[in-house]
């Protein structure tokens, strides 16, 4: 029987080059989709999935993103003096939602490194990892999709999604079976191929849920372009080991780290807003 996932590892020391000049100042994580700040919407995708621990892998000039899930009583107050109740209460919510620790990444030196960095908070069990540039909107939490794979399997899946062959070169790519519907077992998985040698458009997305043999693999691993360290060459060394999955997930996936992913967002999240849909979309066909 597989150990329970508690823990979650969300990497937020990234540059946020995609989006410059917005992200001098400002962490990528912290931009709003709406009103809403896209760190946010993953938080709340891992608490629906059943994770109670999160684990922020930071760096400087990110203590925004730890401030937005913690108390501001002279904010909440000011609000409820003014009447909005409601709005203060959903403040605080958020802030007794779950527990958050972090760690600092202190050099960039890729997605695999800052998990490894993570170690010593996880511990030795199971976890996942869930990436802020990647937003999926479903009823069932994308993560909690994976984890219904890792509960019935024991083993580490990630969540995956068919690009156009041109765009394989952008993403992990694995090679596999699929032995249920929408879930493959992985042979083979392979970083950023040119579309002529990839082994399919089966794209690894920023969800996962890693056994704990993941660190050690992560030691071994030897550092690629710009000295960093892969997260995709590690699994694929413990696939060699254990077996893997992967599970094509149901949802709209946008990716808010790219300047149209996050245009998408927003207009898709504003058209599910009652008090936002009726004018966007008179604006949207007055433009078009």
């Amino acid at each position: 029987m597989a150990l329970k996932v508690k823990k979650a590892v969300i990497p937020v020391a990234g540059l946020g080059t995609r989006l410059l000049p917005a992200t001098k100042t400002i962490p990528k994580e912290m931009l709003p989709i709406v009103d809403t700040p896209a760190i946010q919407y993953v938080i709340e995708e891992a608490f629906d999935s059943g994770l109670t621990e999160m684990i922020f892998v930071t760096a400087r000039g990110k203590d925004s993103i730890e401030d937005h899930f913690d108390f501001a009583p002279e904010l909440e107050q000011t609000l409820e003096q003014r009447g909005q109740t409601e709005l203060s209460e959903k403040l605080q919510s958020l802030s007794t939602m779950i527990d958050i620790v972090s760690v600092r990444q202190k050099k960039p030196l890729g997605l695999g490194h800052a998990v490894l960095s993570a170690r010593n908070l996880v511990g030795d069990e199971p976890f996942a990892v869930l990436l802020s540039d990647d937003i999926v909107d479903h009823p069932v939490p994308c993560v909690r999709q994976l984890l219904n794979v890792f509960e019935a399997k024991g083993d580490s899946v990630v969540a995956l999604r068919k690009v156009p062959r041109p765009d394989v070169k952008r993403y992990g790519i694995i090679q596999g079976r699929e032995i249920a519907a929408r879930t493959y077992e992985i042979d083979a998985m392979v970083e950023k191929p040119d579309p002529k040698d990839a082994p399919s458009e089966l794209a690894i997305v920023g969800r996962y849920v890693l056994h704990q043999d993941i660190f050690k693999c992560l030691e071994k691993v030897k550092p690629g372009k710009g000295g960093e360290i892969q997260l995709t060459d590690a699994m694929a060394d413990l696939n060699r080991q254990r077996k893997f999955y992967g599970y094509e997930f149901s949802g709209e996936h946008y990716d808010v780290g790219d300047k149209f992913g996050f245009i998408r967002a927003n207009v898709a999240f504003a058209l599910k807003r009652k008090d936002l849909q009726d004018q966007l979309r008179e604006f949207l066909r007055g433009i078009v």
